[in-house]
């Protein structure tokens, strides 16, 4: 037993061109699951010639898509010392310590999601000259996906909570088209081939305060980096409307309520510490805390699902959620340009709760939000 782990810490050491000559040592030599993820972390970093491409280095244009997953394997591999160490090699090795300290290479970076959650990840170790150029590129992410998603959103939102409130101030913005025409039906004019509206409805621009309660449970693990870009921004969105009241809550193995940071996406992002295990049942349990009324919360899960705590905690503690009456959505982690990743046998028994369980392109979301708040059926967005 001593001799395997001895022959498996000087095959680490010695990288996997060695592998051949150990198992020539030692019949049926072969490293474990574990062993081959730790060898392929350190591989990106120490491997020589060969792994230079295996994580990309710092330049102009898009950052490599590995680079957020390596992160999150050596977090989980390693001790936090240990980490320190690996990261700092990495910045020296891979090219990334002139990106972060010289500020105006970093001015110089295409705005990119990846690289913008590297930064993230990296953010304590940025020296002090380099810290507003980051903060700078940050926001650019930032500003590209509010201006995505952000008039949408608010239609989305005002459109299913003003539905059926009709206001008789005349306001061309305000008027119900569709609902104009229904009502009107009876007096078109076959002269003239058009309706002649009798009344004109307005949509009522009066917003009831905290008409919805949105509950955001995040997942920061280092999987969720592009998940987590997109989350913030709506969920500043969203606290910026008089009619739905936010909570912001991040977790890995610990919880941080990020709340009172959603007046600034940048800030809230920063609040994010990303990396770490995964403890989904402790977070659930600490935003069952925040329900005041069930039938006027949405509660999204944001996560991949890759629960490293209490599995049958989390599902009943889920359908517990659900069966109180608020709507409960899981949506899963999107990475490397919008694929989804995500624990396929968690998610399907969160699916088997009868709670919706899907990853959503970010185009999507102002779409998504309409049909939870009008508790239409998500099916659609579950084929997608």
């Amino acid at each position: 037993m001593e001799q395997n782990k001895e022959l498996t810490r000087w095959r680490m050491i010695l990288g996997e061109d060695t592998q051949q000559d150990f198992e020539s040592m030692q019949e049926g030599f072969s490293l474990t699951d574990r062993d081959i993820m730790m060898d392929t972390a350190l591989a990106a970093i120490y491997g020589g010639e060969g792994s230079q491409n295996q994580m990309g280095g710092a330049g102009k244009g898009a950052s490599s898509p590995h680079i957020t997953k390596w992160m999150k394997d050596i977090r989980t591999l390693f001790d936090p010392e240990l980490v320190k160490v690996i990261q700092q090699d990495a910045i020296e090795r891979k090219g990334w310590k002139q990106l972060l300290m010289e500020p105006e290479l970093l001015e110089q970076l295409e705005p990119d999601i990846e690289m913008a959650s590297m930064l993230l990840t990296l953010k304590d170790m940025i020296p002090s000259k380099s810290k507003d150029q980051a903060r700078a590129y940050i926001q650019k992410i930032v500003d590209i996906i509010n201006n995505q998603i952000s008039s949408d959103l608010k239609r989305s939102v005002h459109a299913a909570l003003q539905k059926k409130e009709h206001s008789p101030l005349p306001s061309a913005a305000a008027i119900d088209f569709p609902y104009t025409i229904r009502k009107n039906l009876k007096h078109y004019s076959s002269d003239l081939q058009t309706i002649i509206p009798e009344r004109v409805y307005f949509f009522d621009r009066k917003q009831k305060s905290n008409h919805w309660h949105v509950i955001l449970d995040i997942d920061q693990s280092g999987s969720m980096s592009s998940s987590i870009m997109y989350s913030s921004v709506t969920a500043c969105i969203l606290a910026s409307m008089n009619a739905v009241k936010t909570n912001v809550v991040a977790f890995d193995t610990t919880i941080m309520d990020l709340s009172d940071l959603c007046n600034d996406p940048v800030d809230l992002l920063y609040g994010f510490q990303l990396g770490g295990g995964t403890d989904i049942h402790k977070s659930v349990k600490y935003c069952e805390q925040l329900i005041e009324e069930p039938d006027k919360t949405i509660f999204f899960l944001i996560s991949d699902l890759e629960e490293g705590g209490n599995h049958a905690g989390l599902l009943h503690r889920m359908q517990d959620i659900k069966d109180s009456g608020v709507l409960v959505v899981c949506l899963l982690a999107i990475q490397d340009g919008g694929k989804p990743y995500y624990s396929q046998d968690m998610a399907q028994k969160v699916a088997n709760l009868g709670i919706p369980c899907f990853a959503c392109a970010p185009e999507k979301l102002p779409e998504l939000l309409h049909a939870v708040l009008q508790k239409q059926d998500l099916s659609q967005f579950m084929k997608n």
